[in-house]
């Protein structure tokens, strides 16, 4: 087993169901965001009626999975009690604990969770995401094995950018009828990540040639959301890079997209999948938390 691992499986299925498995990453402690995360992980804080994480977890659910991968770390009996307890036998819910949650970052648990993603088809998700559910059933009825989410709005040197090729579309001669801002307030800005220019045209799946905080805004398409899927042959080679990172490099401290950085010049990487119409907020603050309970659309509350 690695270090830092303990896996519980609730799983009334025991590996008997097939088809692609979410794993969804909730070991940090969102330090800034206390102290609404004193003694709450991230995941479980509410924005409307529901958590972020009973938020995806239904969306996932919705969109026909019902195999769960969660790996934990801060306050991780939360998690799989509040798992446990709304979801029930309705899945099959594997909870893999990163008890160095406080020194590592989502790379390394991303890495744990190997026993249950490597050589499989998985849904990676950040668990403290707020979105459409519906863009997961888009990520899952695209056409490309390997697709990335990703949202385009002004970017700074904090976004985890996305450089691609082709070049994205340009929206000049659009119709600004047909404009996702149409019907909307002028007077008020979207929040960082909730963004509403026009998306791209149906089928484009254009690659990833960079992804990273440090590429330069000026060449970058947009932010990556923080939703990935991922084909048998990514995840057998995303988990041989990642052994060589862990065991030999020991960058347990970074984030995940570095491998996915380290994987293009291998030969494997995203189809991008644009996102942009549809609502999602990044949720780091609490002024953030705050606005997204004024913003969030009504159908989604």
């Amino acid at each position: 087993m690695n270090k830092g691992t303990k896996v519980s499986d609730s799983s009334p299925f025991k590996g008997e169901q097939e088809g692609i498995r979410a794993i969804i990453l909730a070991a940090g402690t969102a330090s800034r965001l206390r102290p609404l995360t004193s003694n709450t992980p991230k995941c479980l804080l509410k924005v409307g009626e529901r958590t972020l994480l009973e938020r995806s977890m239904d969306a996932l659910i919705k969109a026909g999975i019902r195999e769960f991968v969660i790996v934990t770390g801060y306050l991780h009996e939360q998690i799989e009690n509040f798992v446990q307890q709304t979801y029930g036998d309705r899945i099959s819910a594997c909870f893999i604990h990163n008890k160095d949650y406080e020194t590592t970052n989502n790379i390394y648990s991303l890495w744990l969770a190997r026993p249950k993603a490597d050589g499989e088809e998985v849904l990676l998700l950040d668990s403290d995401l707020l979105y459409d559910g519906e863009i997961i059933e888009r990520v899952l009825t695209d056409s490309h094995e390997n697709v990335l989410t990703l949202i385009r709005h002004e970017l700074g040197e904090e976004e985890m950018k996305v450089v691609i090729d082709p070049p994205l579309p340009s929206l000049e001669g659009k119709d600004p009828s047909k404009s996702p801002l149409k019907g909307k307030d002028p007077s008020k800005s979207p929040l960082k990540g909730e963004t509403f220019s026009l998306p791209l045209r149906e089928g484009w799946g254009g690659s990833i040639t960079e992804i990273s905080k440090t590429c330069d805004p000026s060449l970058a398409a947009g932010e990556s959301l923080g939703i990935e899927r991922m084909g048998k042959a990514y995840t057998t080679a995303l988990y041989k890079e990642l052994e060589e990172m862990m065991n030999s490099e020991h960058l347990e401290n970074k984030f995940y997209e570095l491998a996915f950085q380290r994987l293009i010049p291998k030969g494997h990487t995203f189809s991008v999948l644009d996102v942009t119409d549809f609502f999602s907020c990044e949720l780091d603050t609490i002024e953030d938390f705050e606005n997204a309970k004024q913003r969030i659309p009504a159908h989604l509350y």
